[in-house]
């Protein structure tokens, strides 16, 4: 019993070279004709022996070696084997073959297409006829028992197209991609290959999800502002790679049939925001407040201090710097809390207690009921205003008495509802 997919195929080459080679200036007599020698040109005992003989001169694939290179199928050591992936299906979240359900290519002669046609078509059973041919079924012993070839060299004959190891050496080309990769003391030469059946098999999805009739529908629904439980996705920044050029047929089978554009997803590296300001991660004054931010403020001071008179201007223009750097020091805090729900991570965080509940968004509750931490902040405030002057200064710095100690603790305190 013949497969209806093996009928069809027949039918409409049929019909095809009927209505390429029938003119209607024809005779009858002439139109009979033609269709006579279309019947026997299209019977089991004339095409099959004709499409076995060149079924070699194209091959299955997976990976055409055509897609790196249009002239990479033939070099001076032959051609290029052809790769068929036989992976298997498995839950591993990788998008590779074996994973994607996709159609097997061809490459080569594109005068075979109407025999790769043949061999991939599917049955009953939903096996590809090529499949049953290598397994001997009843359905191939069937087709392929005629009288005027014998089944086995026609079955010879088809199976030349995925004949891989015919020479039994793999032969690559110097046109395709190529990692030489260390294994051990040696190197493995890997030929990179694109599965051209998951190329295409992206584009169809996106066509889908862009171009069908539902997506047309919620689109024109969005357009007049009418409200849809269902939803679409729009792809934005896709772009268009063409293989083979004016050609595709040189390429592949799936190439040619898709025109030779395929798709590619936007993949260029995200755009990272500078940080202006970044949370610190252990002490506030050394990595959040910087040395220019303050330097001109202890110069000043200093100027002051070492003043061998003391007057209201004097103590007035020293409240004055003071001042000035808790003003910068606030202004600080502020950026910092501002960027502290993005940036604060507990987990990598050595700040000292008082400095997370004084700068965290999430200790906010924590600083409007307890004081103890703003208590031991003034102090540190304090330290930090003395030990930085001494610092930078070096051996010229005045030296502080506990009056003007307490005084700075005092300008400090002074801010202490501003520091909350």
């Amino acid at each position: 019993m013949v497969d209806p997919a093996l009928d069809v195929f027949f039918t409409e080459r049929k019909e095809a070279w009927l209505k390429k080679n029938i003119k209607a200036s024809m005779k009858e007599s002439e139109v009979r004709e033609k269709q006579l020698e279309c019947m026997q040109m299209f019977s089991r005992e004339a095409w099959l022996p004709n499409a076995a003989r060149r079924a070699g001169q194209m091959s299955l694939a997976t990976h055409p070696c055509t897609f790196s290179h249009p002239s990479a199928r033939k070099n001076k050591n032959g051609y290029a084997t052809p790769v068929i992936a036989d992976a298997g299906r498995s839950a591993d979240g990788f998008l590779r073959s074996g994973n994607v359900v996709v159609e097997t290519d061809a490459l080569g002669n594109a005068a075979v297409l109407d025999v790769y046609k043949f061999l991939t078509l599917k049955m009953e059973d939903s096996k590809k006829l090529i499949e049953h041919i290598q397994e001997d079924s009843e359905l191939a012993i069937d087709l392929l028992s005629i009288h005027s070839e014998s089944y086995e060299k026609l079955k010879s004959g088809f199976l030349a197209m995925i004949d891989s190891d015919a020479c039994n050496a793999a032969i690559t080309s110097s046109k395709i991609k190529q990692v030489y990769f260390p294994v051990i003391d040696d190197y493995h030469q890997l030929s990179l290959l694109s599965n051209s059946g998951m190329v295409y098999e992206l584009r169809k999805r996106f066509d889908i999800m862009r171009f069908s009739d539902e997506s047309k529908e919620l689109k024109e629904l969005k357009r007049n502002n009418i409200f849809s439980e269902r939803s679409f996705v729009e792809l934005y920044n896709l772009t268009t790679i063409g293989y083979g050029g004016t050609k595709p047929q040189n390429i592949s089978v799936i190439n040619n049939q898709n025109g030779g554009k395929a798709n590619l997803l936007f993949s260029a590296p995200p755009t990272l925001q500078k940080r202006d300001i970044r949370f610190p991660k252990k002490n506030f004054f050394s990595e959040s407040f910087s040395f220019y931010e303050y330097r001109e403020i202890f110069d000043a001071l200093h100027k002051l201090f070492k003043t061998d008179y003391s007057n209201i201007r004097i103590r007035e223009g020293r409240d004055y710097r003071l001042q000035d750097l808790m003003d910068r020091i606030i202004t600080k805090m502020w950026a910092v809390r501002a960027v502290s729900k993005e940036q604060y991570r507990s987990e990598h965080s050595q700040l000292k207690p008082h400095q997370k509940t004084w700068l965290c968004e999430e200790f906010q509750q924590t600083r409007a009921e307890k004081n103890d931490w703003i208590d031991k902040l003034c102090k540190e405030i304090s330290n930090w205003i003395i030990r930085t002057y001494e610092k930078l200064l070096g051996k010229q710095a005045y030296k502080l008495g506990d009056s003007e100690r307490l005084h700075i603790h005092e300008i400090v305190t002074q801010n202490r509802e501003a520091l909350r």
